[in-house]
């Protein structure tokens, strides 16, 4: 069918506005906020790191900010556990960010590119696969923006568009400020643990709540008499 072509026209667009300015302007960010530059730029704020952190995290939706050495820089500063709680605060505000932008204001713009039932299909799909997909996406570079805007545009539900980025959110934060913090420099384990703790978390969360939705069904209604 020719819309289901369509459907892959707003991610596409959405990829695109994303990696844009890491090609344009990621070295010159990767210069600016390497790891020595970070840590001596919160020192120097020792005060409002904990902001400026969350705000850089915040930031890493529209520019090309390295959210992982921010993180770890943020472990370094505060320890694995404040470090943690920080980073963990700015990856789930940007995620929420990015999902109530898409969802109130490029709603009509994707019906415009792909169309209204093109939109449907991918939200059916998304309704689907999509908690798992933004919990294990918030330890990933683009992605993480991508199917968080996507999900807005799939009107996935809040309730678990906020509990899957809590769950993927949190184990990466903690993760990677404790990686800052006992000085390491290799995140290819930090990123492997974020993707798979979020997931079995996710599980358990759909598992939870769909015997919580069977109990309720079948509970009898009181009517009386």
């Amino acid at each position: 069918m020719p819309h289901l072509h369509r459907i892959w026209l707003v991610p596409a667009l959405l990829l695109a506005c994303i990696i844009g300015p890491f090609l344009l302007w990621g070295n010159a960010f990767e210069v600016l906020l390497s790891t020595d530059a970070l840590r001596v730029l919160l020192e120097e704020n020792r005060r409002f790191a904990w902001l400026i952190g969350i705000a850089l995290l915040v930031a890493d939706l529209f520019l090309p900010i390295p959210s992982t050495l921010v993180m770890s820089a943020l472990g370094w500063l505060y320890g694995p556990l404040t470090g943690g709680l920080v980073s963990s605060t700015g990856l789930i505000l940007s995620a929420q960010l990015a999902y109530e932008l898409s969802r109130r204001l490029g709603r009509p713009i994707a019906i415009r590119l792909a169309g209204e039932e093109s939109l449907s299909t991918a939200a059916a799909w998304f309704s689907k696969a999509g908690g798992a997909c933004i919990a294990v996406s918030r330890c990933l570079p683009v992605l993480s923006e991508a199917i968080a805007c996507l999900a807005g545009l799939g009107r996935f539900p809040p309730r678990d568009f906020l509990a899957a980025t809590l769950l993927g959110g949190i184990p990466a934060g903690f993760t990677f400020a404790a990686i800052g913090h006992l000085g390491r420099e290799d995140s290819a384990s930090a990123t492997a643990l974020s993707a798979a703790v979020p997931v079995l978390l996710w599980l358990g969360y759909r598992r939870i709540s769909r015997a919580n939705v069977s109990k309720d069904s079948e509970r009898p209604s009181s009517k009386s008499s």
